[in-house]
């Protein structure tokens, strides 16, 4: 091919991919999966990847490498389902840009541009999965982890890192206002901004730990109180999903986009980490908490609700599903946007209808396998009267 006709072939390529449909498969009644990933990389705008000027790149290379699109926040705004995607480039950064799509479920564009994120102190070294939560107070809040190099670690260890939560709001999606990072005595990661006032003050879904990587005597979905998004300061912590052993989330656990207020409780999405042969496993599970207070978790189904299915498992970090967005439609369906491998974005649909029956009618975890086998000859038992 010659120039034009490479780039012909490259924007033909490219809008063949927005535009494709995509199909639901049908599930196990809970959700169904859609068959395409719904962001990749190869969604990235080919501005941003490639330098159009013949003089300048007579090959017509890539000068910019996108790797990955994944872990993204999700929010409908103005008649469009918004996904703010984090980017991350061959050289490893990160970076957030918007997609827009008129169906939730296909055709997702992204912005022109990514988007500038104005620094606050020590200028970080990566940002990343930003959890979008449209408060009471009027502005849509973003909370996403603030990478920076462990300032105590020896010059040689290139690896030691110290994660905070960063903020920053907006109320046009244009122009954003970055507030001080959130002050907390541990490290934070998966910090989400509750979407109501509690007790006049601003509430905070935590995960404190010891490290980077390590929870250590922390572990667990918390809360706090705040009295200001702007310069937080987290002081006491409640635990309210803990982690236990031989579970889904013995490793690690954390609250994943803000819960979806519904008639019977605030509904949940959260990950789950265990390790195993093949490294760490992060699937996604539900569970609810009480309308009158959000701290009193009121059903917490047993085991997994997503877990990685075939391409799912392949990618940049094997058997990891992520998830830091859903949607609430206003007739009730719910589009859970979930990442698989830190590679690709993928959505399954379901409904508040469904999603809260199957947390209130799905039994917890007994916590050993004795137990297990009760609850499932319980439901055999159930079955067999049917008969």
């Amino acid at each position: 091919m010659n120039y034009k006709e490479r780039e012909a072939f490259l924007r033909e390529k490219h809008e063949q991919l927005i535009e494709r449909k995509n199909e639901p498969i049908e599930g196990n009644g809970i959700f169904e999966r859609y068959a395409y990933p719904v962001l990749t990389a190869d969604h990235a705008p080919l501005e941003w990847r490639y330098d159009f000027n013949p003089s300048d790149n007579p090959y017509l290379m890539e000068r910019f490498g996108i790797h990955a699109v994944f872990n993204s926040g999700a929010i409908k705004w103005n008649g469009l389902y918004r996904l703010v995607a984090r980017v991350e480039g061959a050289d490893r950064k990160s970076f957030f840009a918007l997609a827009d799509s008129p169906t939730g479920t296909d055709r997702f564009r992204f912005h022109p541009r990514p988007l500038t994120i104005p620094e606050y102190g020590e200028p970080a070294t990566n940002v990343y999965d930003m959890r979008l939560t449209a408060h009471e107070d009027g502005f849509v809040y973003g909370i996403f982890c603030v990478e920076r190099k462990d300032p105590s670690a020896p010059k040689n260890d290139l690896s030691s890192a110290v994660a905070c939560a960063g903020v920053v709001r907006t109320k046009d999606f244009e122009t954003w206002e970055r507030l001080p990072d959130i002050w907390s005595r541990t490290q934070q990661r998966n910090v989400v901004l509750h979407p109501e006032f509690v007790d006049g003050k601003y509430a905070l879904y935590t995960r404190p730990q010891d490290g980077f990587i390590d929870t250590g005597n922390g572990g667990g979905i918390g809360w706090a109180l705040v009295d200001t998004m702007d310069g937080a300061i987290i002081g006491e912590e409640i635990i309210i999903s803990p982690r236990h052993y031989h579970t889904i989330m013995e490793s690690k656990n954390g609250e994943g986009p803000a819960p979806i207020k519904t008639p019977q409780g605030w509904l949940h999405l959260a990950h789950g980490v265990r390790n195993c042969a093949s490294g760490l496993r992060y699937v996604l599970y539900l569970y609810m908490t009480a309308l009158d207070d959000p701290t009193r978790v009121i059903a917490e189904p047993a085991g997994f609700f997503l877990a990685p299915e075939g391409e799912e498992y392949m990618g940049d970090v094997m058997n990891v599903l992520f998830s830091n967005g859903w949607i609430a439609d206003e007739d009730g369906r719910v589009l859970i946007y979930y990442a698989s491998s830190d590679t690709r974005m993928h959505v399954a649909v379901s409904s508040v209808a469904r999603l809260t029956d199957y947390c209130l009618h799905t039994e917890p975890d007994g916590f050993r396998s004795g137990l297990t086998v009760e609850r499932l000859n319980r439901l055999i038992d159930k079955n067999m009267k049917q008969l």
